[in-house]
């Protein structure tokens, strides 16, 4: 797979790494003609504003399977994805949110497929440390129609003893896996819930309501 990462700063560099190492080809794009002096990086460099067209014809961003915009400028990842979509037709773009409050431009109208809200991610992953019994929102998906969401199944719940199937989920709403004792599952019908259960859904922004208010009232059914 060929990516093509804009921005070469901490979280642009160490995509590409991460990408290096699962043998995937990568060009990172950057400005700053010092970065690509690096040897740390098995990546191809290219020195270059990547809002200006010019510089991604001749990156020749028609070839590449996937476009991150990971910089620390919300309006050059926006400028970007959309440029990548809109003039390259690049079938997958991932677009780099700083600012929470912009969260919001980040979706196809932008050209952007999945946005990553970086603060948003960081404050998720802490509830999700602290918070048993509360549905977490730990990413959005697609445009921002889907999110993957956690809850922990807390002692004393409804919820446990019960089978997958004896619970009536929201119809957008599908449980993709059950991480017990630091151990992940497929969730099959059969399988019984159990306390400390981490369950991992994807699931639409309506119907993320309706499953936060579902177990809501399997948390309070314990009391």
């Amino acid at each position: 797979m060929k990516v093509v990462i804009i921005g070469a700063g901490s979280v642009g560099s160490s995509i590409a790494r991460e990408l290096v190492s699962h043998r995937h080809q990568v060009m990172m794009i950057d400005q700053k003609p010092e970065l690509s002096a690096r040897g740390d990086l098995d990546v191809q460099w290219m020195v270059g504003d990547a809002c200006e067209l010019s510089t991604l014809q001749e990156a020749q961003l028609e070839e590449a399977d996937v476009v991150v915009s990971a910089t620390g400028d919300d309006k050059v990842n926006l400028v970007v994805s959309l440029l990548a979509k809109s003039e390259f037709g690049v079938s997958r773009t991932v677009g780099r949110v700083n600012n929470p409050k912009n969260g919001w431009m980040f979706d196809d109208s932008w050209g952007v497929d999945v946005a990553v809200n970086t603060p948003r991610l960081m404050t998720a992953l802490v509830e999700e440390a602290v918070e048993i019994g509360d549905l977490v929102r730990l990413l959005t998906l697609q445009t921002g129609v889907s999110t993957l969401v956690e809850f922990t199944v807390p002692e004393g719940a409804d919820l446990v003893g019960r089978t997958v199937a004896a619970i009536e989920w929201p119809q957008d709403a599908v449980l993709v896996a059950i991480l017990r004792d630091d151990v992940p599952i497929t969730p099959s019908q059969d399988d019984v819930l159990e306390a400390g259960d981490e369950l991992f859904f994807v699931t639409t922004i309506a119907a993320e309501d309706e499953l936060r208010q579902l177990l809501s009232e399997q948390r309070r059914l314990e009391n």
